[in-house]
């Protein structure tokens, strides 16, 4: 996308720093250790190291600029656009690597299925409510086969995912605690369903944004058929911090 703006990324340095930050998140969780770790110095190491890696993955694009300057009005805008980069791919799918393995295994499984299956749920509401009753365009520039219908039918739909969701799927991944089963506060339970419900809008609306200032119809040339690689992913990457959030604070802490 923005190559098609003439903007000129570190395509190589992008990726490798994507990798790294996502392998951050990852390397903590399955990296063997030759002795125990004080608890807190463990915590305090995987929390640093994806915050290292960022740091990392910018000097690199810092010197990679410096190594190819050559004259002034170019550097801050493809800077910018590598660090874009860098926050949109490599630190929301470490967040999602985050929600995978908070609070253990089948708790943070929980987590991230019920991302997914709200988010999706929202998109088939807003697609089917948008098609049948949808009349108001809700950004018609940026995205015109988005309606206000199509979005109150997203949140509803969201809702509902949430609902079936901690209903269903998620008390059959947790295990008894204490003898006693895992059941959702209904408020946090509908909450949840509306704030992923907002937030995939919110994500499906930016990269339509990113595509419309790029000029371009798909985000790139893999599955060219549904719009490109971040049209599967847009919803689901903005919404991932939200559900970290709900799954931390209130669903962990909760349960």
């Amino acid at each position: 996308m923005m190559a098609a703006r003439e903007l000129r990324p570190l395509a190589g340095v992008v990726y490798c720093g994507n990798l790294a930050i996502v392998g951050a998140s990852w390397i903590p969780t399955f990296l063997p250790r030759r002795r125990p770790l004080p608890s807190n110095f463990a915590d305090q190491w995987t929390e640093l190291l994806p915050w290292a890696a960022i740091a990392i993955a910018f000097i690199a694009c810092a010197i990679g600029e410096m190594r190819r300057y050559e004259k002034p009005g170019r550097v801050m805008v493809d800077l910018a656009c590598s660090s874009l980069a860098l926050i949109y791919v490599g630190v929301f799918i470490s967040i999602l690597w985050r929600l995978r393995f908070l609070g253990g295994a089948e708790f943070g499984l929980s987590g991230l299925l019920t991302l997914i299956i709200v988010v999706k749920m929202g998109d088939i509401g807003a697609y089917a409510v948008g098609r049948l009753i949808g009349r108001h365009k809700m950004a018609p520039i940026l995205s015109p086969g988005k309606t206000w219908e199509g979005a109150v039918g997203a949140v509803a739909f969201a809702t509902l995912g949430a609902w079936l969701s901690f209903k269903c799927v998620v008390p059959t991944l947790l295990p008894k605690a204490d003898g006693v089963a895992f059941v959702a506060d209904p408020w946090v339970c509908n909450s949840y369903g509306v704030a992923i419900g907002v937030t995939g809008l919110i994500g499906d609306l930016a990269e339509s944004l990113l595509k419309r200032d790029a000029g371009v119809k798909d985000s790139s040339r893999w599955m060219p058929g549904f719009g490109g690689v971040l049209d599967i992913l847009d919803s689901i990457l903005l919404s991932a911090p939200v559900a970290y959030l709900y799954w931390s604070f209130l669903l962990l802490v909760y349960f």
